[in-house]
């Protein structure tokens, strides 16, 4: 096992390489870049102040910017038409878009490598603390919608298997095929509608993840209050999450139940919990194994965007969200070089699962 997962780890590295150099080629080269926003917020600043002049003032202030805009003319971007080269050149400096790209994407590498994730563009904060202050919203959201997912999925998918058909089966799949269309969003609007001081009842906090004291409250407290928040944005994050693990897991289960190995198992006299917990669950579990990596990432950072702003979290999702829109480049990079690598940590430990729940896979001889 040591050899395949020193092969797994390597493997990691050239992987890694290229989800970075695929996403800098995409990002840094779009238009609308951190220089061409500054430029763009400048030129602003200098029309608005221009409106305010009139007369003699004003045609002075027209003179400076026509001369500004001929020794500006050959710039790159877009935007520039009436800035100073110095003031753009200064710009790409600021930014660190005076050097070549591969300068760049090298530099970028080698101080990630370090994890060295510099500071924000737009926030004076570093990337690494910035991701630390969001951290706990993501951590809540995610950890607990997966084990609740699971927790209850699971068991409901086995009891859909045993009674296929029944009338238990038929009004468990409608209830979370019905779950899974309803976006969750519509889900979090309706639950705040009717918990959250909308139209009915105010039960359930509609803001972060703790209430105003917090750190006043008895060890406790604390517990309740903080799950107490999190009722809400789990169960409109969980609900479309049931439809797939449950019904994942009932095929599952049917498709080992009606193997021979179990009619053998039934006719040794093994109990019917014999059959299925020592014999079907291990081989049926490996699909749902398989599949927990996507779920745990997705609902980790990517499906949480809406709910954080429905719900008013500070979360991960909405800090890639506004750092894809304002092009704030540390931020996005550090986000997916770190997201790429977890979701690589969780994709070799859910590999190492399947040995726990099937001794026979050998991974020793299991090709890469």
């Amino acid at each position: 096992m040591g050899a395949y997962i020193l092969r797994r780890l390597l493997l990691m590295i050239p992987t890694i390489f290229g989800i970075m150099a695929i996403s800098f080629l995409v990002i840094q080269f779009a238009p609308g870049g951190p220089v061409e926003q500054a430029i763009a917020r400048m030129s602003g600043v200098n029309s608005s102040l221009s409106e305010r002049f009139t007369g003699n003032a004003q045609g002075d202030l027209a003179g400076q910017g026509t001369a500004q805009t001929g020794e500006g003319s050959g710039s790159l971007y877009r935007g520039s038409r009436g800035l100073s080269p110095e003031l753009v050149a200064r710009l790409e400096i600021q930014f660190g878009f005076d050097k070549p790209p591969l300068e760049r994407f090298g530099k970028m590498l080698w101080s990630y490598l370090r994890f060295d994730f510099g500071d924000s563009y737009y926030r004076d904060i570093s990337v690494i603390d910035l991701i630390r202050d969001k951290m706990p919203v993501s951590i809540s959201l995610g950890l607990w919608m997966t084990l609740l997912s699971y927790g209850i999925s699971i068991p409901l998918g086995i009891r859909k298997a045993i009674s296929d058909g029944s009338r238990f089966d038929i009004w468990t799949s409608t209830v979370v095929v019905i779950g899974y269309a309803v976006p969750g969003f519509l889900i979090a609007i309706a639950l705040i509608v009717l918990f959250a001081g909308g139209s009915f009842w105010s039960i359930f906090p509609l803001r972060g993840l703790t209430s105003t004291g917090f750190a006043d409250f008895p060890w406790y407290q604390k517990v309740i209050d903080y799950f107490w928040h999190l009722v809400l944005p789990i169960i409109a994050m969980g609900v479309g999450a049931f439809a797939t693990t449950t019904l994942l897991t009932k095929n599952s289960f049917l498709d080992e139940i009606n193997k021979q190995y179990v009619t053998t198992a039934r006719a040794k006299g093994l109990t019917e919990n014999q059959v299925l917990y020592r014999h079907v669950f291990r081989n049926a579990m490996m699909l749902v194994i398989s599949s927990f990596p996507g779920a745990f990432i997705g609902a980790f950072f990517g499906g949480s965007l809406l709910i954080e702003t429905i719900f008013n979290l500070d979360g991960l999702g909405l800090l890639g969200f506004e750092s894809v829109a304002n092009r704030d480049y540390p931020v996005v990079f550090a986000t997916l070089y770190i997201f790429s690598l977890l979701g690589l940590v969780i994709s070799l430990i859910s590999d190492l699962a399947y040995m726990w729940i099937d001794p026979r896979i050998d991974f020793e001889s299991r090709e890469v």
